[in-house]
This record gives C-alpha cells, sequence and structure tokens, in this order.
C-alpha cells in the first residue's frame, strides 16, 4: 500500500462513472480534481435524459445481476455494494425522486437529466472537486505524472492516485471515443463492439421511402429461443429501438460467425396461433390485401408493409405464419458511432478486485472502458455507478484512507 499523499486524486473523465469515483473521493476528504475533455461534462448522460434517463431498474438482484452476463463475475460486488435501491437513495439525496414504472425501469420523477445534473455538479463542488473541462489526458511522463493537454496547452500534473473513467467507444461526438487503448500500451484491452445497437435489413426503397421513422408498436422478436416484447423502430438502413437492442449482442455475434442471420417478428403477439387463423380463414372477397390484414388482424400499416415486403421476397404466402413469425434478415450491426452503448474495453484480468491496474499501481479504472455489456433498462447506468463509487474505494484504500480488504480477490478471466 502506498504512504499516504497529500497530493489531489486525479479522475480522467466526467460522465457517470467519473463523477460518481470523485464524489467519493471527495466524501472521504481527499482533495479531488477531475479532467475532462468535452466543454461541459457528462454529455451521454444528458441525451439518455432525452429518454427519460432510464436510472436502473427496480426487479429482484439476482435477476437484476444476470443482466451482466460473462461480466457478472467482474461486476458483482461492485453492484452489491451499490445497489439499484442505493441508486435511488443517491438520487433522493440530490433531491430527485424516483419512480417505478410498470415495465421495472426506474426514473426520477422529472423524467430529464438536468436537474439530477445541476445538483450533484453543486454537491461536487461545495465538496471542493474542481472540474478541468476541455482537458485531454494524454498519458504519463517519464516521473509519472499525468501529461494533459489543455485550453492554455500541455501540462503535467502529479496525482496521489488516478481514476480513469475515459468510457467506451459509442456516440464518439459525446465525448468517449474508444481511442485511449494507445495510451495504455501492454494492457489487454477487447477489441470495440457496438452493443444496444440497431441492424440493417435491405429494405426495398419503397418500403424504405413509405416507413423510414416510423414504430412497430406491441411486436416481439425472436432469436436463438429468446423472445422479447417491446417496440422498435424503421430507419432508412434497418431496425432499431428496445427488442432489437435486448437481442443486439446474440445476433451481433451470430452475424460475427457466421454472416446474416434471420430473426423472426411477431406482428401480434396478443393474438396466439389459432385466435389469429380464425380471423384469416374467411374469404378475402374483393379487398386489398392491405385492407385485409388491417381489417382482419388489426394491423397498422407498417406492419402489413413487411408482410408484403415477406412476400415480394418470396416468402411462402402463409399470413398467419407471416404475422405471428414474419422472418427478418439482419445483414450487420449498426455502426459503434449509432450504437447506444459498447462492448470490449479494459480486460479483467488486468485489474485487481477494486479496478486498481496490475501493471500501473495507484491507477484504477471505471465504467463503459471496461469490458462488460448490458441491455438497456438501467444496467448501464447502473454498472458505471457502481463501478465509479469502488474505483474510487480502491483509491482510498490503496492510499491508506480506510482499511484495506483483509485479502485481495483475484478476478479472473470474463
Amino acid at each position: 500500500m502506498a504512504q499516504d499523499d497529500p497530493a489531489p486524486v486525479a479522475v480522467i473523465g466526467a460522465g457517470p462513472a467519473g463523477l460518481m469515483a470523485a464524489e467519493t473521493l471527495a466524501a472521504a476528504g481527499r482533495p479531488v480534481v477531475v479532467f475532462e475533455r468535452m466543454p461541459t461534462p457528462a454529455r451521454k448522460l444528458l441525451i439518455a435524459g432525452i429518454g427519460g434517463l432510464n436510472l436502473t431498474h427496480a426487479g429482484p438482484l439476482e435477476a437484476f445481476l444476470a443482466h451482466y452476463g460473462p461480466a457478472r463475475p467482474a461486476l458483482e460486488a461492485a453492484i452489491r455494494a451499490f445497489p439499484p435501491e442505493a441508486l435511488r437513495a443517491w438520487a433522493a439525496s440530490l433531491g430527485v425522486e424516483t419512480f417505478v414504472g410498470s415495465s421495472g425501469r426506474v426514473f426520477p420523477a422529472a423524467l430529464k437529466a438536468t436537474p439530477l445534473l445541476r445538483a450533484w455538479l453543486r454537491r461536487l463542488a461545495g465538496q471542493g472537486v474542481i472540474l478541468h473541462p476541455r482537458t485531454t489526458w494524454q498519458g504519463w511522463d517519464a516521473t509519472g505524472s499525468l501529461r494533459l493537454l489543455g485550453p492554455q496547452g500541455a501540462f503535467t500534473f502529479r496525482s496521489a492516485a488516478t481514476v480513469l473513467a475515459l468510457g467506451g467507444a459509442s456516440w464518439p461526438r459525446l465525448g468517449s471515443d474508444g481511442t485511449w487503448p494507445a495510451l495504455l500500451a501492454g494492457v489487454p484491452v477487447a477489441p470495440w463492439q457496438p452493443a444496444n445497437c440497431g441492424f440493417r435489413v435491405g429494405w426495398s426503397p419503397v418500403f424504405r421511402h413509405r416507413f423510414e421513422g416510423t414504430p412497430l408498436k406491441r411486436i416481439a422478436l425472436s432469436f436463438a429461443g429468446r423472445t422479447v416484447r417491446g417496440e422498435a423502430m424503421v430507419t432508412a438502413g434497418g431496425l432499431e429501438g428496445g427488442v432489437v437492442y435486448a437481442l443486439s449482442a446474440s445476433l451481433r455475434d451470430a452475424i460475427a460467425a457466421a454472416g446474416p442471420v434471420v430473426a423472426h417478428l411477431d406482428l401480434r403477439p396478443d393474438f396466439d396461433a389459432a385466435t389469429l387463423s380464425a380471423r384469416l380463414s374467411g374469404p378475402r372477397g374483393g379487398a386489398s390485401l392491405s385492407s385485409f390484414l388491417r381489417k382482419r388482424a388489426g394491423l397498422a400499416p407498417v406492419a402489413i408493409g413487411l408482410v408484403q415486403e415477406a412476400l415480394h421476397a418470396g416468402a411462402p404466402p402463409d399470413l398467419v405464419a407471416l404475422v405471428k413469425a414474419l422472418p427478418l434478415r439482419l445483414e450487420a450491426p449498426a455502426s459503434l458511432a449509432r450504437a447506444i452503448s459498447s462492448a470490449g474495453g479494459l480486460m479483467f484480468p488486468a485489474l485487481d478486485a477494486r479496478f486498481m491496474l496490475r501493471a500501473r499501481p495507484g491507477v484504477f479504472a471505471a465504467g463503459e472502458m471496461l469490458d462488460w455489456e448490458a441491455p438497456t433498462g438501467g444496467y448501464l447506468l447502473q454498472a458505471c455507478l457502481a463501478t465509479g463509487r469502488t474505483a474510487a474505494e480502491g483509491a482510498l484504500a490503496w492510499l491508506g484512507r480506510i482499511s484495506p480488504p483483509g485479502t485481495e480477490s483475484v478476478i479472473g478471466s470474463c
């Protein structure tokens, strides 16, 4: 363990993980300086607020943890130490009340990120946290000081410890462009991949022109034995939205392994096949296919358009089968720049149990820069905040401010 050092602790990155690390450090009496390459902090959090800001999920913790898949062993201790109920209590301490939606997702009562972020930044300022925007981390110099580039030019900064919260590679215009692995030579980093992303579909020009930007509501998408109900959105290049994001990891990996895949879309999941068959069994008469499907099956125009797309592509003319399991050929995931989050990043075997880099004692990592992924639904922000808190506590322990754990567990490959 390092001797106690009065120098500030540096936090690189002012997203949720970095700000939580800064708060945890400052609350323990440590001077903290945060460096952020963008002009303002937490830009991705603010964008998430446009959709209501899904903070976490109120389901049972065991089910919650299962959403982290192979990364669960590496993240579990951090999330158990700062579980969803603790996140809600933390938000309440900032004056932000939360509620649980019908799906179990947790949102701020105002359905906005701005009030929470403003209150959070006020708290950090009151704790003495100093924020330097427009300042980019460029690695270390020969003495171990941080190399930084700010508005006034290049400079160095000596820190007692450092928490890296550099983000992933999705939505680079918001600040996290995924280029930081070049600054960690020799540290194992898994390649970036889009997560919670849409997929390319070869729509016909007619369908694309008519239905681009149209939502698909009350549907279900199935792939590899999993079925997810919800909504999606037709885009010029394909399909995105909740049901697609929930299956995006398995879809992405299957495409990487063997090329385009076929998922199946249930356009009326509230009808079983027998009920739908009874509705569609009568004669069509002079009605067009569009009118028939609208009146008998209650399909929206975009759903009818999908059935027509499948028929034009050569699908058998079994309307019940097409409505209940419309084949959808997904060609490739959308780009990282359009993905909600990213998979890949700093691999867990490079870290100890409190996310300290084994190759660089006193340097900790947190948030999306770690090699994990999770679906939307509150799991992303929960893990970012929890790992930020754990990394900061690791820095405090390393500096001797709190008692270290009796034994240091080793996180294996995830």
